[in-house]
């Protein structure tokens, strides 16, 4: 089966009705994707790029440094493909869906989709389009999630894994931050049946707190305390906050929460060392040292815990976003970890 180069979005309906792991039945899932390059007659040249908690299929809009010729990921020998998220606001079924609200109704307070969920749509879609073999499943935050549950649950199908900024479990800290983003939708007046701007902006706010550090904070904006000239932190925060608003769903939003929540490779494995000593790909872990989100100690347990982990350590001011910041690194971090494991 050859797919041919594709530039612009697609969208795949499941076949069949999809149950998710809480045993709610979605009569219907739509699929928004991309993909870049062809597969091959074989089916055994794909590349599934998992994106983060407010991205879109789009690579090329978030990390486009990593597609092209002399990227890591090469149309000309890879079938790259993208997926917009259960659950999300760009094309995929999701809240405000007339099949999601059928079945989780208006009120997505409680958790509706795990990680594992948005695995075995992405799963349904790469069959339907006969990919056969994915030589790496790559992801950063919540899409390095995505590649430690591709490679536990489809180990067959999975030759390699890189997991940027994403830790085994999402611990009580990680939790904790994303409960206080919901309680900030939550308080708004318009949750949940209208656009809850103000509290979707809050939330935004809280969380690029966690996505930065402290030394980005006070480089970029020291000088404000003093100069009036210079970018006051608060009007950043609040344009972060606007930007999301213009282009995100308050509701979307508290689903990919509970879906960061899900994350734990041990949950009926019997633990995360138990889950971990499982995973016999090659695995690159790529660890930032001033993410303040997902701590360094838990990216190294990962990689230590892997039989095959390989750890790269991202030295960044920018926090946990240097998976994004910092493109040009995580190019040759990724093509370097592909040639050592042709």
């Amino acid at each position: 089966m050859n797919v041919p180069v594709i530039t612009g979005r697609l969208q795949h309906v499941l076949h069949a009705p999809f149950t998710v792991e809480s045993g709610a039945v979605l009569p219907r899932v739509t699929v928004t994707y991309q993909t870049w390059g062809e597969l091959a007659p074989a089916g055994d040249n794909a590349v599934l790029v998992c994106h983060a908690l407010t991205g879109s299929a789009d690579v090329a809009d978030w990390w486009g440094a990593l597609i092209g010729p002399a990227g890591a990921l090469d149309p000309a020998r890879d079938f790259i493909i993208c997926s917009n998220t259960l659950g999300s606001c760009y094309g995929t079924t999701g809240p405000g869906s007339p099949e999601w609200d059928a079945v989780f109704g208006a009120q997505p307070e409680a958790p509706a989709v795990t990680v594992r969920d948005v695995v075995h749509v992405q799963r349904a879609l790469l069959e339907a389009l006969g990919v056969r073999r994915l030589r790496l499943v790559i992801g950063g935050s919540m899409g390095g999630m995505q590649a430690l549950e591709w490679a536990l649950l489809y180990p067959d199908l999975v030759e390699a894994i890189a997991v940027l900024a994403a830790p085994a479990v999402h611990a009580p800290w990680a939790v904790a931050l994303a409960e206080v983003q919901r309680q900030a939708i939550f308080a708004d007046p318009e949750w949940p049946l209208g656009r809850a701007a103000r509290g979707l902006a809050t939330a935004r706010m809280m969380g690029m707190i966690s996505y930065r550090s402290a030394q980005a904070f006070e480089t970029r904006f020291a000088a404000g305390r003093l100069d009036p000239a210079q970018p006051y932190v608060t009007r950043w925060l609040h344009r972060h906050g606007a930007r999301l608003v213009n282009r995100f769903d308050a509701r979307a939003y508290v689903t990919l929460t509970h879906v960061l929540d899900s994350h734990d490779v041990g949950r009926g494995r019997g633990g995360v060392p138990a889950a971990l000593a499982q995973l016999q790909q090659p695995a690159l872990v790529v660890a930032i040292d001033t993410d303040v989100l997902y701590l360094p100690h838990e990216m190294r347990a990962l990689a230590a815990a892997l039989p095959r982990g390989e750890l790269c350590w991202l030295t960044s001011p920018h926090g946990h976003d240097a998976f994004l910041i910092e493109q040009e690194i995580v190019l040759r971090a990724v093509r370097e970890f592909r040639a050592s494991i042709r």
